[in-house]
């Protein structure tokens, strides 16, 4: 029988560490926490390759007494909390002692703090947890931390993180979020020695917003406030302009604590779902301001979630603040449009930057390789006619729309169709096809038919480097966050392989040159804010492959939409190449693309067997 042994205080802060530091961003998180307890005004973030060679933080708050500093790294020495009770009303960050004993223990660091009125300050050097010297040393008044060698002794942790860049972008959104919550604070973040973000003091977060998100955001943001005897809620949300495909323009602060909360998520996204755009995640910046006594930020070793005394009583003010605001927005901006003589369907005139820009046709003399693409291109690779034509088939031969053409014919002789040739019956309610064989019924739904079909093909033309794409007259200048740059700059080959020709344009700014030509004239910002989302939620483990079905799928909205009109040859042309694909049965999204009914389905409905 194994005999119980207590672990000694290295072995057991590398165990602290390992719920505390999780990556580098934890240990810039712990440590800007610490500066603003401090009652720091100025903090500059510095890091080099991700943090994981170095992490430096420098504020002017109100430093350490120089008999502490030693007793600041040792398990649970903390200035934030003296007694059990303080535990239910944290009014502070930090309050554990764990982060800095956590992370001298995995890194090598040097401390230098001093207190104003005090002649010098105290400078201690740590590496794996043990102290290497402590000494006087002149400075300015505040702290200054530097975090070496991150997991130097804990290689099992290195091979955990993630590339640079996400590493990178973590730290990023970390930095961006502390900013939001203190814009009283001015923030300073270098990466590799190169400027990334810097706020300056102010008394309007809003202000800090538009630093950090630029003028787009800051231009389509709603206020919202609220209150009760408990609590207050106030903050911005963005109008339909500038909703997401995913989460993560979406920032919650509790007692200026960034914290992630399903509950009041899922308040604010009800209230958004009342008026505007559904199945798309609003922007938000909220913060509440409650009693501490009424929550428990000690649930979780990150402090990333709290526990509110009354849940109901938080939903309900997150959400008749925001729904109030959102009503108010909605009414002024039917007023303005009715005072105009104008249907009530776009919000505000488009500017400028904002009309899709026209594209203009390659040139003749590219390479033959290119124009042997357009070729395959304009006889049935993507084009699919909107022509809606009533006209008898016999007299509009001519109108064929491109892709009935059958140049590729030698080749689907050569690829097994997945179901049998059919007779087409005709077309019901514009969107689903009728069509029979061998007593069977066939009904196909026309938009996810086309959907798969694109998909298909621009799948394989992306995976075998042929996409066609088509120059634009203006380049799309598109002006990214930090987090969204890092994103980009990560999966850059997938958007080049996938037909996107894009150039950097300043810091975080690209320029969008050139496109998939399939895509037509759709709304190239969106599209690529959504490739990005949805490349951020399947984080940087999935396969190239894995993504570039992402990126098929969202561009597939270029597909023939329900209750459009087709013709008799349209409709066979359609079913034809769906007849020769890899997998005909199922749209993208998982949808059926046919429903059959044979003979016997159909006389058991009339009761005739």
């Amino acid at each position: 029988m194994n005999r119980i042994n207590l672990l000694d205080e290295e072995i057991s802060n590398k165990i602290a560490a390992g719920e505390v530091v999780e990556r580098p961003a934890s240990v810039v998180k712990e440590l800007v926490e610490n500066s603003i307890d401090a009652n720091a005004k100025n903090i500059t973030i510095e890091i080099e390759e991700s943090g994981q060679k170095s992490i430096k933080i420098t504020d002017n708050g109100t430093g350490i007494h120089p008999d502490d500093i030693e007793k600041a790294f040792m398990p649970h020495g903390t200035s934030k909390i003296k007694k059990v009770e303080d535990l239910f009303s944290v009014n502070t960050f930090g309050f554990r002692g764990e982060a800095l004993p956590s992370i001298a223990s995995v890194s090598k660091v040097n401390l230098i703090s001093r207190m104003e009125g005090n002649p010098f300050g105290k400078e201690i050097h740590l590496s794996g947890g043990k102290i290497e010297l402590i000494e006087d040393i002149g400075s300015n008044v505040g702290t200054t931390i530097l975090v070496q060698n991150l997991f130097f002794n804990v290689p099992a942790r290195q091979k955990f993180l993630k590339s640079d860049q996400r590493e990178g972008s973590l730290i990023s959104n970390i930095v961006t979020r502390l900013a939001l919550a203190n814009h009283n604070i001015s923030f300073k973040y270098y990466i590799n020695d190169k400027k990334s973000l810097i706020t300056f003091a102010t008394e309007d977060s809003k202000d800090t917003i538009r630093n950090i998100y630029g003028n787009n955001v800051y231009n389509n943001l709603i206020q919202f406030e609220g209150c009760t005897d408990i609590a207050s809620v106030h903050g911005y949300i963005g109008n339909s302009e500038i909703s997401r495909g995913s989460r993560n323009n979406q920032s919650i602060f509790v007692n200026k604590r960034y914290i992630k909360s399903g509950l009041i998520t899922a308040a604010v996204e009800n209230a958004f779902k009342s008026f505007l755009t559904i199945n798309r995640y609003p922007f938000f910046v909220l913060f509440i301001e409650i009693f501490p006594e009424l929550i428990d930020v000690n649930v979780h070793p990150t402090k990333s979630e709290v526990k509110f005394q009354d849940e109901r009583i938080i939903y309900k003010l997150v959400f008749e603040s925001v729904h109030s605001a959102l009503r108010d927005y909605v009414k002024g901006t039917f007023n303005k449009e009715e005072e105009l003589d104008l249907p009530f369907i776009n919000k505000e005139v488009p500017k400028v930057e904002d009309i899709e820009p026209k594209l203009v046709q390659l040139p003749i003399d590219l390479k033959e390789e290119k124009e042997n693409q357009v070729s395959k291109f304009k006889n049935s690779e993507y084009a699919f006619d909107n022509h809606n034509s009533k006209q008898d088939d016999t007299s509009i031969k001519e109108e064929i729309p491109n892709y009935l053409n059958k140049t590729e014919a030698s080749i689907k002789e050569a690829i097994e169709p997945k179901f049998p040739a059919l007779d087409i019956i005709g077309q019901f309610n514009n969107t689903y096809i009728l069509a029979e064989c061998n007593g069977t019924l066939y009904m196909i739904d026309q938009h996810a038919a086309h959907e798969k079909i694109l998909f298909e093909k621009y799948k394989n033309d992306i995976i075998k480097s042929k996409v066609v794409s088509q120059i634009l007259i203006t380049p799309i200048l598109m002006e990214l966050s930090h987090e969204d740059y890092s994103y980009y700059n990560e999966n850059i080959n997938i958007f080049i392989q996938a037909g996107f020709s894009i150039d950097l344009f300043g810091d975080n700014t690209i320029s969008i040159r050139e496109i998939p030509i399939f895509l037509g004239k759709v709304g190239i910002k969106n599209l690529f804010i959504d490739i990005l989302d949805n490349i951020k939620n399947m984080g940087s483990g999935k396969t190239i492959e894995v993504k570039y079905d992402t990126i098929a799928s969202i561009a597939c909205k270029a597909a023939i939409k329900a209750s459009h009109q087709l013709s008799k040859l349209e409709m066979a042309a359609l079913i034809d190449e769906l007849r020769y694909i890899n997998e005909p049965f199922n749209c993208p999204h998982g949808r059926p693309t046919i429903i059959t009914m044979d003979v016997k389905d159909i006389e058991k409905r009339f009761k005739r067997t």
